[in-house]
């Protein structure tokens, strides 16, 4: 028997796929009920023209440095007299027919010019973004909704280790592809990838441009958008990741109401709970996040937490630990109530919070940054003093607002040194090679590559 039917068959038996009478001869395929060798492709068939190749026409980065526009300095370094736009690969899923709503990665519509669905039937379509969250590396664009094919959401929190998926997408821009295997874990998190990290890992083959696929259950509903891959040179080796479909669905809806997703702030600093912190605390597990600090005036304060508190759940919902805590939060709209349950003293108590609106930092000094094109930044002060840098205004579709960030984000690092002033971040942007901006949004600190 060969390998791929060997590794098949327990997925086929998890299906009820495959038949349970007499034992098959040895060197025989096994048979399934109808008498047929069992296949999963009935259930591809189902699900399959529901996931779509994209392609992508993006701006270079010579595009975005205004130096390089100039024919001169073009000459100088040797560069062709036009700058070419690039061209890059990825996959969807159709989530909503009616509406022509289709999920992917942020990253790989990022910075987008045109973009190209084509469709498991050979159909292309013009695709418009209709936003995305680098938080969560969520991406939501709109095609044309004529005669479409969509994935249902299935229940990411119902997963269990051990349970069988298949990932769809399209790897290394070939098409259409399917691989199988298990959830190898759950709530992974620390990759160093922008934003919130809740990430479903699986060893089925996830490989460059299988970005924004789906990973389907064997029920045929969408349990995660693939986003992510660990290997020595991009390729699959048994470790990917995707974004839960709760979350992934909880993205969509702001986006579909708002264009973007708003965060805001509920004002607590939360640190995971050792063992030993549990038994001081009064807790009967380490599961939960204990409060280490709550802002004064914050809906935190307001509600009544304190410090010491150990909150265990959110809208009935279980916290594993602090960054849990922090994805549950940031998905939760402004403006909304949040329930939470908490330990003080080892006895259960309820506290309800609202989600309150990022307030923009008192600004002075505006001005606008060449290398974040679109965006107006000012010096975020405190008793007269520089402390950060708060973004002004942001033009919607320029490439500030493609990197994800908002008027009322603070800047307060690049490439991991502090940054007090407009002029001390327009200074660190005039370095060469990589930028990395550190982003804080409420509660939240994110990472925003502007250059690579």
């Amino acid at each position: 028997m060969n390998r791929a039917l060997t590794r098949l068959i327990p997925i086929l038996l998890a299906a009820g796929l495959a038949g349970s009478g007499t034992e098959p001869s040895a060197g025989a395929p096994p048979v399934g009920l109808d008498g047929k060798v069992p296949t999963l492709a009935p259930l591809l068939e189902q699900v399959t023209p529901a996931v779509v190749n994209i392609a992508v026409l993006s701006r270079s980065p010579e595009q975005d440095n205004p130096m390089l526009q100039d024919p001169f300095f073009r000459r100088f370094f040797g560069l062709p007299e036009e700058s070419r736009p690039q061209i890059s690969a990825g996959s969807g899923v159709i989530v909503d027919a009616r509406n022509g709503y289709v999920l992917s990665n942020h990253h790989v519509v990022k910075d987008a010019q045109q973009i190209v669905v084509t469709l498991k039937d050979g159909r292309r379509l013009q695709a418009k973004l209709v936003g995305s969250d680098a938080g969560t590396d969520i991406a939501l664009l709109k095609v044309e909704p004529e005669n479409l094919k969509a994935l249902s959401f299935g229940d990411s929190d119902a997963l269990r280790v051990g349970d069988y998926v298949l990932a769809i997408g399209n790897p290394f821009g070939l098409g259409q592809t399917v691989t199988s295997g298990i959830v190898s874990a759950l709530g992974r998190a620390g990759l160093n990838i922008e934003g919130y990290e809740d990430f479903i890992q699986t060893d089925a083959s996830i490989n460059p441009g299988n970005s924004g696929g789906a990973l389907v259950s064997l029920r045929g509903e969408l349990i995660g958008i693939n986003t992510a891959i660990i290997g020595p040179s991009g390729g699959n080796v048994g470790i990917g990741f995707a974004v839960p479909s709760n979350m992934v669905r909880a993205v969509m809806n702001q986006i579909v109401k708002y264009g973007e997703v708003r965060r805001g702030r509920i004002g607590l600093t939360t640190q995971d709970v050792s063992p030993e912190l549990a038994k001081t605390l009064g807790a009967r597990s380490s599961q939960g996040a204990a409060v280490v600090e709550v802002a004064k005036g914050a809906p935190a304060d307001k509600a009544g937490l304190r410090v010491g508190d150990v909150i265990v759940a959110v809208n009935g919902r279980g916290v594993r630990g602090s960054s849990d805590l922090r994805n549950q939060i940031g998905l939760v709209p402004v403006g909304e109530e949040v329930e939470f349950k908490a330990l003080r003293e080892g006895r259960e108590q309820t506290f309800r919070a609202r989600v309150e609106a990022v307030r923009l930092a008192e600004a002075s000094g505006s001005e606008p940054i060449p290398e974040l094109a679109g965006i107006t930044v000012g010096n975020a002060e405190r008793n007269g003093r520089p402390e950060a840098v708060t973004v002004v205004e942001v033009t919607r579709g320029s490439p500030g607002w493609s990197h994800g960030l908002r008027a009322g984000d603070l800047i307060v690092a690049v490439n991991r040194a502090k940054v007090r002033s407009a002029r001390e971040l327009v200074a660190a942007l005039k370095a060469p090679g990589q930028i990395v901006l550190t982003v804080l949004r409420g509660d939240y600190v994110f990472a925003v590559v502007v250059r690579r």
